[in-house]
């Protein structure tokens, strides 16, 4: 199979983050295992879903793991010109799909080298490391990367998460967590807001406390210029409450998300806040007992990737891509997963994080061809013996 025949096949695999992948992952774990290559599952409680890992080459120490994962975000609400879950080329040297840029087009070329990869010989192995539910807070890699590390009798050195990225060797990612904050307070007439504890005014002193907490670590220099922006962020997208003028809301919501460059502590932050919090239900109780602030997870912390420029992994991704111009990003990923179970980890893979995530989402034709080509230059790297 061609990489597009894969590419095709994979598309066509509606499986969105939070859903059962077992279809797509079962799929991957046949054609892996017609070429002779023994996978293992890891599957969530439910057994509902399902990571898959395996190894191609020799059992020895030094070896690259390719991640990707198999979920994808929804289409509903977007404008698509064609089917979202056909792959459609209009002959514009563009693949349409969802997934196709977001990151099936690595995971197919993953695939499609995997015949050169069984029949190379391989000084060093190549694993393979596919997960579920990355579109909704990197749920499974931790596991995947934990069980990468114990399954095996050798350890594997490097990890290439395939996010699309032009092919570019990104050395750094920036750490998310998104929080709900619930505030409850007391109703009542608005001539009474003296007298009653207004769950929006509340609510607006939290946000502002969290706008001021961006400003501050700004003014002390908490900066970045890998990123853009060069520090963390704290954004409030979405804000709830009350239910008419004159009158007091006893209610009321946010989200907020939380982007950390690597210097910064998401946990340090977050402990921050919910200290002001306490501050604030205290100070509010004295006029009404009920008075409280809860903050309720909807995004687990995903940590942030701060690979150094003279990592060997970075030498390794410059050699195979071809690429050496290096670069950051602002989005989550799985790669600080991976780092944090001691893999020398970079994100690089084709297609471009403009095309994710929108209507009409596409990989150019081009860029799949670098991706296959990356991994011919992969397949040399670890058949020298040179290579360590």
């Amino acid at each position: 199979m061609t990489v597009e025949n894969i590419l095709e096949k994979l598309v066509a695999f509606p499986v969105l983050g939070g859903e059962s992948n077992l279809s797509i992952i079962h799929w991957i774990k046949e054609y892996i295992e017609s070429h002779g290559v023994t996978t293992k599952l890891v599957p969530n409680e439910e057994g509902t879903k399902a990571s898959l890992h395996c190894r191609i080459g020799p059992a020895v120490d030094g070896g690259v793991i390719l991640s990707g994962h198999t979920d994808v975000v929804p289409v509903e609400g977007q404008e698509w010109t064609t089917d979202p879950f056909v792959l459609t080329d209009k002959g514009d040297g563009k693949l349409y799909g969802r997934g196709s840029c977001d990151m099936k087009g690595f995971v197919a070329c993953c695939l499609a080298m995997l015949p050169q990869m069984v029949e190379a010989q391989l000084k060093k192995p190549i694993y393979f490391a596919f997960s579920y539910d990355e579109e909704i807070g990197c749920l499974a890699a931790p596991e995947l990367a934990r069980e990468i590390n114990t399954y095996y009798t050798e350890t594997p050195k490097y990890a290439i998460i395939g996010e699309p990225s032009l092919m570019e060797p990104i050395v750094g990612q920036k750490g998310i967590y998104i929080i709900e904050t619930f505030v409850n307070g007391s109703a009542g007439h608005s001539s009474r807001i003296k007298q009653e504890v207004s769950a929006i005014h509340e609510a607006m002193h939290l946000m502002l406390w969290l706008e001021k907490k961006m400003d501050q670590l700004i003014a002390d220099k908490q900066l970045d210029d890998r990123f853009h922006p060069p520090h963390s962020s704290i954004h409030i997208g979405l804000v709830k409450g009350g239910i008419a003028p004159n009158i007091i809301a006893d209610k009321a919501s946010f989200h907020w998300d939380l982007r950390t460059i690597p210097k910064d502590d998401i946990g340090s932050i977050v402990a921050e806040f919910e200290a002001f919090c306490s501050e604030r239900e205290a100070l509010n109780r004295k006029i009404f007992p009920g008075f409280e602030i809860k903050n309720v997870e909807h995004h687990p912390s995903v940590p942030p990737l701060d690979t150094k420029a003279d990592d060997d992994i970075v030498d390794l991704i410059k050699k195979i891509s071809g690429n050496s111009k290096l670069d950051t990003v602002s989005y989550a990923a799985e790669a600080g997963q991976f780092a944090n179970e001691g893999f020398h980890a970079a994100i690089c893979g084709p297609g471009s994080i403009i095309q994710a995530h929108r209507a009409n989402e596409f990989i150019a034709k081009e860029q799949l061809e670098k991706g296959v080509v990356m991994m011919h230059k992969l397949i040399e790297e670890l058949s020298s013996e040179n290579f360590s």
